[in-house]
């Protein structure tokens, strides 16, 4: 491992040791802060958090023109089952392999926090000629780009925007899709249970999960759809009343756990343990190329008798056809690029509370009238079942500039460097230069960061080799704004 990489990875593992879920970045916000007076730096900040770190130009080349790096200070707090890890208070254990760099049994964070690392050390770095330099660190990115969409404009004034948050070294991305997201309520009647009922525990564990725009192609299962499916199993063969399900976490990872609590008769429980079995099988062949560990469980719940009431037999059924009807995974690929997703939805999480289904779904698409078309399929899927839906967390698509001139040096300094021409894509997923860009005329953007897979998801990996590359890169980049 070289030099640099080295101290990239040190400053990493420090703002691991910072708690900093998505709308708590209290704390990163501070160390950054305190880091920044340290070094004497200007600090701008606005009122939702976003902050911007002045570094000046290496002498004599203050009159340069001004680069912005972004990033954001969030992460997705995401952990296995069984894990005792509170994200409020403990570190990302950082393990080492020969070429990734993983988490102890969590999200490791390098979404997006190797992007705030390599801007520090950068920024510390004497030996690297750069022109002014801002750092400009968002919050609350992942929960659907909300500090960017507060953000302030005026706490930075750069034109040239680079943006740490892409995750394949040797791609550029210059484009990304718009999204939003529906939340959807069922009000559900319940009554108690008929006295010969008994409570079981149904659960859906094992699955990969992963990011909702990059990895939504890729066949993984989605534990809220799998349980609805179970569910809809098992209401064909028993009389049956779901007390409580929930599933998934965020808006913008895919559920890869779900548990539903229901009551049936102890007579049926054999035959309904029977189809679970059988239907897990069923599952494990349909995902074999995509889900090593689909795990699904059906048991006897440790109170055994309900003290509270479930829904009626009409209501458990509506519930069950609604979370069928939901959909899920790519929409439409896109027609002008090979191999991109156009258009998908999330259904993200689920949860029975205060008498009502409240489900999540998070939808996406690259072209303005298809997000408007997947949206209005959730919607009218609601409104069959009778359920309300309300949307929030819109963000725009970000529209690519194939003649960007910070695009045309960015592709120069890289095969100058390493011989050959990076890729230039656009992305399923939401990126906030769109936001950005909105909010400040006259942007040039573009994104690119080092090689990270499974985003969002505990088997979230870092390629340790990128890390140099993008290094490279970049310090030469900024160096040719000061020829």
């Amino acid at each position: 491992m070289d030099k640099k990489t080295r101290e990239v990875l040190a400053k990493f593992e420090q703002i691991n040791q910072i708690p900093r879920c998505s709308k708590h970045e209290e704390k990163i916000s501070r160390w950054l802060q305190q880091w920044a007076g340290d070094r004497g730096h200007d600090v701008r900040k606005d009122s939702a958090g976003n902050m911007c770190i002045k570094v000046p130009a290496t002498a004599g080349f203050e009159n340069s023109p001004i680069i912005t790096l972004q990033g954001h200070m969030d992460m997705v707090c995401e952990k296995r089952d069984g894990s005792s890890h509170d994200f409020d208070r403990d570190p990302i254990r950082v393990i080492y392999g020969d070429e990734w760099v993983t988490a102890d049994e969590t999200t490791l964070g390098a979404d997006n926090g190797i992007a705030l690392a390599i801007a520090l050390v950068l920024a510390e770095d004497s030996g690297t000629i750069h022109p002014p330099l801002e750092l400009l660190f968002t919050v609350d990115e992942e929960s659907g780009l909300i500090g960017a969409k507060a953000l302030d404009p005026d706490i930075f004034e750069g034109k040239i925007l680079v943006n740490i948050d892409s995750e394949e070294e040797g791609e550029f991305t210059v484009g990304c899709a718009g999204g939003e997201d529906t939340r959807i309520r069922l009000d559900l009647d319940s009554s108690a249970l008929p006295e010969n009922f008994r409570l079981y525990d149904l659960a859906v564990h094992g699955l990969r999960g992963g990011h909702s725009g990059i990895d939504i192609h890729k066949h993984r299962a989605n534990a809220n759809k799998l349980i609805a499916r179970a569910l809809d199993v098992i209401q064909k063969t028993a009389d049956i009343r779901i007390v409580r399900v929930k599933g998934g976490t965020v808006h913008n990872a895919i559920a890869r756990d779900a548990t539903a609590r229901i009551a049936l008769e102890p007579t049926r429980s054999d035959r309904v343990k029977n189809l679970i079995v059988e239907f897990e099988r069923t599952l494990q062949s349909e995902f074999s190329s995509s889900e090593s560990s689909i795990d699904l469980s059906f048991g006897p719940a440790e109170t055994g008798v309900a003290d509270s009431p479930a829904l009626t037999a009409e209501e458990t059924v509506k519930m069950i056809h609604l979370l069928l009807t939901l959909p899920h995974g790519v929409a439409g690929m896109s027609a002008d690029i090979e191999g991109l997703v156009e258009t998908s939805n999330n259904l993200a999480t689920l949860d029975i509370s205060h008498q009502a289904l409240n489900a999540l779904s998070s939808q996406r698409s690259s072209v303005l009238s298809r997000l408007d078309e997947i949206t209005a399929r959730v919607q009218a899927a609601a409104a069959l079942s009778g359920a309300k839906s309300e949307m929030e967390n819109s963000y725009p698509a970000w529209q690519p500039d194939m003649a960007s001139l910070l695009l045309e040096r960015c592709k120069r300094v890289y095969a100058d460097l390493y011989g050959k021409e990076p890729l230039v894509r656009l992305i399923h997923a939401g990126l906030e230069c769109g936001i950005i860009g909105a909010k400040k005329a006259g942007m040039d953007m573009i994104s690119f960061g080092p090689t990270i897979r499974y985003p969002h998801s505990p088997e979230e990996k870092l390629y340790i080799p990128s890390i140099n590359k993008i290094w490279s890169f970049l310090t030469r980049l900024l160096q040719s704004y000061t020829q």
